[in-house]
């Protein structure tokens, strides 16, 4: 049967090939690759910890630790509640908190203070020192593990990168048969295969090397690698490329190109470059407090000299004066926003099924201008189904042709056929007689005592032309062939020795929810284009019943990264996929979107925020949390400066005591916690 093979289309300029280097047959072939991506990752590291402080991967906590800080800090602040508890019990918890979760913060803030890189850690390490000079041990201490926390989630997001490319590793197999100078077949390592050797690939097998078939007609899927939903039938001279699945006929190939060019190698390159070339992300309260915390300390500096030396007031009323806005403009309240409502975010968000690798992707979701899916499985369901039947010949009515087809259908193994044997007939007893499968052809067998055909159009119409000795030239059922596949369906023809019998059109359909996710996000004002590596009918058909902005289609992974980076130039990009072929694209974009059941390990480990139901509406609901959060980041930095302002005033005009500012810190903390578990409802 045919399906429509996506063109080979050169790689635009290579890439520097990765280092494969050889092994041993007890050394895993992936080693030496995991290896220098980690080397990789650890530069990406270092360059994101000099251009963000933020991260601090090194000497953050572990889970088990800030377990018992957050105990810690939690009792600290019920026993900090009880009239008769001991201070010094209060202050060891906190201490204790503190030290457990935050110690790599604390010193990371006093290295930026002392650079004069008044960022979030700056801004944390002078809240919780302001805290406990004060006394406000439990607050000292829920600052710190929330922060803490919240920097944990994010920091996994690294992780994440590096099993992505340990699952890409693992697609291609790490030997091949390879025919040696005296004609014989043996194991051979993929990386030590050289451009030009003869290579064979069994039934059920992945293909080890890019290549194009010598001998042999068979069916293969190459979703892993392009993305295409229908198995592939290829014959001789056809293109085949590393990790795609064979169907059920051997191959012989010639490799045409070394591993370490194979399109795989090239999708592995492309996620790593994607990943080391992603900025990272500054968040609204770092940005922030760069321009906030010097304000503050200029104007105490200026409060505690000015008066004294200009107007010659006392030196010692306007030092308290000045400490007593130190402590009003405390940031207490400013940095506990953050993690309290980002914590509050991920969670709302994990309830409804969506998981965020980190509160800087919550943050990206609203600045989303395009989004850009893959099809197949993504937008469709991934699996061909029947989306059309039309008998041909008019003496035959469509229950009989449904059975025919479904008989001869029951004993192929091609998908395309799978999709026809699962339609409901009524049994009749007949059994299929001198069945024979053709490879890139079709079936035929005797049913009733008549022949019958099920396959492609050509394969079919050369066994008709052949049977009867004569060429029929266009048929009228070409036409309405033409038609089928224009909407982007693989036809199946059924004829018996008279002709044509009918025509079974064949596509992957869409997913239920699809056309109310695109129209949701299209209401709140984001652009969407597919990315697919699908043919161009096929594609096109799925973006116009969607009435999507753009559609690109025989995409392979790379020119899918290419894609993503010119959209990028307009603004804000998300990338939902859920094959290894989008792996590249869903580092690059600024948000990648795995699908969480259908979509690979690698698809998976490499997105930023994984939809565990697969469910597109999730999309909207993530960007409208996205926004929700910000907002109530915003609110929250508005309610937390406006009390401390107006505290502030009343200092200056001399009404301001030491009690009043320390009651304007905490209170602003207790207002901002509450506004932010109000996302818990989103």
């Amino acid at each position: 049967m045919q399906t429509k093979s996506t063109p080979h289309v050169a790689h635009p300029g290579t890439p520097q090939p990765l280092k494969f280097g050889c092994c041993s047959a007890d050394e895993p072939a992936t080693s030496s690759h995991t290896h220098a991506h980690e080397q990789t990752q650890a530069n990406g590291a270092s360059d994101a910890e000099s251009s963000h402080s933020h991260h601090h991967h090194a000497d953050g906590p572990g889970w088990w630790r800030l377990a018992i800080a957050g105990v810690a800090a939690v009792s600290a602040e019920a026993l900090g509640w009880w009239a008769g508890a001991p201070g010094w019990t209060v202050a060891a918890l906190a201490l204790l908190a503190v030290g457990l979760s935050g110690l790599g913060t604390y010193r990371q803030g006093l290295r930026s203070i002392l650079r004069a890189d008044l960022n979030i850690t700056a801004l944390m390490t002078i809240a919780v020192t302001g805290a406990l000079m004060l006394g406000e041990w439990p607050e000292a201490a829920m600052v710190m593990v929330l922060f803490a926390v919240a920097e944990a989630i994010e920091d996994r997001s690294l992780d994440h990168a590096r099993h992505a490319i340990e699952r890409l590793m693992e697609v291609a197999p790490e030997s091949v048969w390879a025919q040696n100078a005296q004609g014989e077949w043996a194991r051979a390592l993929a990386v030590d295969v050289q451009p030009g050797t003869l290579l064979r690939v069994q039934p059920g097998e992945r293909i080890g090397l890019d290549g194009r078939v010598e001998t042999g007609a068979s069916a293969v899927n190459q979703a892993p690698i392009t993305g295409e939903s229908i198995p592939v039938d290829k014959q001789p001279g056809d293109p085949i490329f590393a990790g795609s699945i064979n169907g059920m006929a051997e191959l012989h190939y010639r490799s045409e190109s070394a591993y370490e060019n194979s399109q795989l190698a090239r999708i592995i390159h492309s996620v790593q470059q994607a990943q080391a070339s992603k900025a990272p992300i500054q968040r609204f309260v770092d940005r922030f407090a760069r321009i906030y915390t010097p304000i503050v300390c200029a104007l105490a500096l200026v409060i505690a000299v000015a008066p004294p030396l200009l107007l010659q007031a006392s030196w010692s009323e306007w030092l308290y004066k000045a400490l007593v806005l130190l402590v009003i403009a405390c940031p207490c309240a400013l940095v506990i926003s953050t993690p309290v409502a980002i914590v509050s975010g991920l969670a709302a968000a994990a309830r409804h099924g969506i998981l965020i690798k980190g509160g800087a992707y919550l943050e990206q979701g609203r600045k989303l201008v395009w989004v850009a899916l893959d099809k197949t499985g993504t937008l469709t369901q991934g699996k061909p189904q029947l989306t059309d039947m039309l008998v041909i010949d008019d003496a035959v009515d469509a229950q009989a042709c449904q059975r025919l087809a479904v008989l001869l259908a029951q004993r192929s193994d091609h998908p395309v056929s799978h999709a026809i044997a699962a339609l409901p007939f009524a049994g009749s007893g007949d059994e299929v007689h001198a069945f024979r499968a053709i490879q890139g052809g079709g079936v035929q067998g005797e049913i009733g005592g008549s022949t019958y055909y099920l396959g492609n159009y050509a394969w079919v119409r050369g066994e008709l032309d052949q049977s009867t000795g004569t060429s029929s030239g266009l048929p009228a059922e070409a036409m309405h062939i033409q038609r089928l596949e224009a909407q982007g369906n693989t036809v199946t023809v059924l004829a018996s020795r008279e002709g044509v019998l009918a025509l079974f059109a064949v596509a992957d359909t869409l997913k239920p929810e699809t056309q109310e996710a695109i129209a949701q996000l299209r209401q709140l004002g984001v652009r969407t284009a597919m990315l697919s590596g699908d043919n161009q009918a096929a594609a096109s058909s799925i973006g116009q019943k969607l009435g999507l902005d753009a559609v690109h289609a025989g995409l392979l992974p790379d020119q899918k990264l290419d894609a993503i980076k010119r959209y990028m130039a307009e603004g804000k990009v998300g990338m939902v996929g859920d094959g290894i072929n989008d792996a590249p694209a869903l580092a690059q974009a600024d948000v990648g979107f795995a699908m969480g059941v259908l979509g690979t390990d690698t698809a998976i480990e490499t997105a930023d925020v994984a939809l565990m139901d697969d469910d597109l509406r999730k999309l909207s609901r993530y960007i409208r949390l996205s926004r929700s959060t910000h907002a109530i980041l915003v609110q929250n930095i508005t309610l937390a400066l406006g009390i401390k302002l107006a505290f502030l005033a009343l200092t200056i005009v001399g009404l301001g005591t030491m009690w009043m500012a320390v009651f304007a810190d905490v209170g602003a903390s207790v207002l901002v916690i509450l506004n932010s578990l109000r996302l818990l409802q989103k």
